[in-house]
């Protein structure tokens, strides 16, 4: 089940929405627990038993972790001391943690890219008899890559002395379930949350934000990057030896403008849904393309994935605290290992170095004067630039055709332009969309929107004018209003990161 389906929207939402309100409150984390695990069982059948495992294990790690698993039953678990001395059962706790955890990530997401890998090499060493075979496939669970993640930084930070272990398995497992977020983030850190697990309030401007940020999210999506989707998947099905440097340009542009509108559309839902039910999830988006450097790019560019890699890889293996040459090697690990958990493909791999590579390069540069000296709008060209690059190896199905691609874009293409040219890939409707998308990259709404009238209510807080209200209301009813036109003549709309 996907948010932009109308089963969905019109059935499971109102439903869920309904009996949790009616529910008192300690009963809500039973009942979101029991629809987070039907939502994905809709899909996912058999493999929500993985997500089980996932969650009864680390509930364990922690509580042994903590010592909570010996301590009376209704006390509160002792938080740990940040920095104290650990037992070697603490330390194996943990280190079985991250092992089940990493371990159910290995065998569904890479194990068969692994023994793609090994087969490969040992075929190009001339040792064709120590190949394994490679055509047993193992299914990829949704949002794996997400809920394992989550779910291991539980474990992390209870070690750490970040959060307080819980003895409430209802809590801990709608915490990692939790359908809002479920699928493809954002990554939620459970001391973001650990409150209102316990208790939860929401109030009318809570909801009505809530639906507000879900009903953006969900025109980002169905106006935005399924308009996108349709130019993008065609020209990238393009054979290579066909493409001219226009195509290409243009298939990268509206690739790398529905990558943008589908997950950030994915996360505004989340966020909205979240809001909702109680729950304030940290933003995962901060206008990225707006960016004037790759380094600020990651800042606001998936921001959950990019600040767990900072908490939990680069700071532990040294940071930038021992000397230029491990910073440089940790950054690039880093973004090997951020490469490597997009996908289980070499393209990804290079994604991330790529990525890496750019960053180690602007520490480098800053140092200099050069950077400075730089006009801010050529800064900017290079990161938009530097991104689309990238975003072709994301998006190529192959390594080899990313690199024709890129040679396409550098005016090495093979096309004549006679039978695949842009006019065929751009309609009047796109071309408008694509002027939308253009503003709506920059944070020219949200100042839109805080020029509108306001006033001050009975209370003496500063509210919007009645006008701006139904300036926003009829702007959003529009923009849902389209989407479900747009829902209803769709069968299927997957989100990109829910192959991730």
């Amino acid at each position: 089940m996907v948010f932009s389906s109308s089963i969905f929207l019109f059935g499971y939402l109102p439903v869920v929405l309904l009996v949790y309100f009616v529910l008192p409150g300690r009963a809500r984390n039973f009942f979101l627990l029991v629809a987070s695990l039907f939502f994905y069982a809709w899909g996912e059948a058999g493999f929500v038993l993985v997500m089980v495992a996932s969650i009864l294990a680390d509930y364990l790690a922690g509580l042994l972790i903590s010592g909570g698993l010996a301590g009376p039953w209704g006390a509160a678990v002792p938080q740990l001391e940040p920095g104290g001395e650990r037992s070697s059962l603490q330390r194996a706790c943990l280190v079985l943690s991250v092992v089940v955890n990493l371990g159910i990530l290995f065998l569904f997401k890479y194990f068969g890219f692994a023994v793609a890998s090994y087969s490969s090499a040992a075929q190009a060493l001339g040792a064709g008899a120590l190949q394994w075979d490679t055509s047993v496939a193992i299914a990829l669970p949704l949002g794996i890559s997400f809920f394992t993640f989550q779910s291991m930084s539980y474990t992390i930070d209870v070690y750490l002395g970040h959060v307080r272990a819980t003895r409430n398995l209802i809590d801990f497992g709608t915490y990692v379930s939790m359908f809002p977020q479920l699928v493809a983030g954002p990554i939620v850190r459970y001391r973001d949350i650990s409150r209102e697990l316990v208790s939860r309030r929401v109030s009318v401007e809570d909801f009505s934000y809530g639906v507000q940020r879900f009903v953006i999210g969900l025109s980002k999506k169905m106006l935005v990057a399924n308009t996108f989707a349709v130019p993008a998947d065609k020209i990238f099905a393009i054979p290579t030896s066909e493409l001219t440097t226009e195509l290409a340009w243009l298939g990268v542009i509206a690739y790398t403008l529905q990558i943008y509108f589908d997950f950030s559309g994915y996360s505004d839902m989340a966020i909205g849904l979240g809001r909702m039910f109680g729950f304030t999830f940290l933003e995962n988006f901060n206008y990225p393309y707006i960016s004037s450097s790759v380094t600020e790019f990651w800042r606001r560019w998936h921001i959950s994935l990019s600040t767990w890699f900072r908490d939990y890889v680069y700071i532990p293996a040294g940071g930038n605290r021992r000397g230029q040459a491990r910073t440089y090697f940790n950054l690039g690990m880093v973004f090997f290992l951020c490469g490597l958990w997009h996908g289980a493909s070499w393209n990804f791999v290079v994604w991330g170095l790529f990525h890496g590579a750019l960053l180690v390069g602007e520490r480098i540069l800053r140092r200099s004067s050069v950077a400075t000296v730089l006009w801010r709008p050529l800064r900017h060209v290079y990161v938009l630039g530097a991104v689309m690059v990238g975003w072709v190896f994301f998006r190529a199905d192959t390594f080899s055709q990313a690199w024709s691609f890129l040679f396409a874009m550098a005016g090495f293409s093979d096309g004549s332009g006679q039978i695949h040219y842009p006019a065929l890939y751009l309609d009047n409707e796109t071309i408008a969309v694509f002027l939308i998308a253009l503003l709506a990259c920059t944070p020219i709404a949200p100042f839109l929107k805080s020029q509108l009238p306001t006033g001050v209510d009975e209370n003496g807080e500063l509210r919007m004018a009645p006008v701006s209200q139904a300036v926003c209301f009829l702007g959003l009813s529009s923009l849902f209003i389209l989407s479900s036109i747009r829902l209803a003549s769709t069968t299927h709309n997957p989100f990109i990161y829910f192959r991730f």
